[in-house]
């Protein structure tokens, strides 16, 4: 009897069955799923990061650029040939014109512009005659090649400055 109850036992032992798959879903579509979701989160936190670096920077106003483009150029003064600094100079004085009062000095030379200022002009007469002044200066080192010394693109940064910053004229 001791040798039925094994064998008795041994018909009753089953082999262990593989697992069986019951998914509807196969597996492939789940990480399909997965790698879609992980992409538009991802897409969601870039779009959002960028909305916040865009607010943080402020719109500066045409005049709190060039002021600031101005300052620059003060600490390049003595590097920069006077030739080069005057061009440098007129073209953010009238890039600061074409912004702030939607005039076409970028397009008109300085004796087309001054002569349309005479006509109408939103500037005061203070502001028209360090303008005047100003274009006059760079003119001559522009054109008519006037060996222009430091002093002179100091005045000529001087005037650019007082211009933007609403053409107070200095004390003589």
């Amino acid at each position: 009897m001791s040798i039925l109850i094994p064998a008795f036992l041994a018909e009753e032992f089953h082999d262990i069955a593989p697992p069986v798959d019951y998914s509807l879903i196969p597996p492939w579509l789940i990480f399909l799923g997965v790698f879609v979701s992980l992409t538009i989160i991802g897409l969601i936190a870039w779009l959002v990061a960028r909305a916040l670096r865009r607010r943080s920077a402020p719109i500066q106003s045409p005049r709190e650029r060039a002021l600031a483009i101005l300052e620059q150029m003060q600490a390049e003064i003595e590097t920069i040939k006077p030739y080069r600094f005057s061009i440098r100079v007129s073209d953010i004085l009238r890039r600061y014109v074409t912004e702030q009062f939607n005039l076409p000095v970028t397009r008109q030379t300085s004796v087309e512009f001054l002569a349309g200022l005479r006509k109408t002009s939103p500037f005061s007469e203070d502001e028209k005659s360090l303008l005047e002044d100003f274009l006059n200066r760079c003119d001559l080192i522009k054109f008519a090649r006037y060996e222009a010394t430091y002093s002179d693109s100091q005045l000529l940064l001087e005037e650019a400055i007082r211009f933007v910053q609403g053409g107070q004229l200095a004390p003589v």
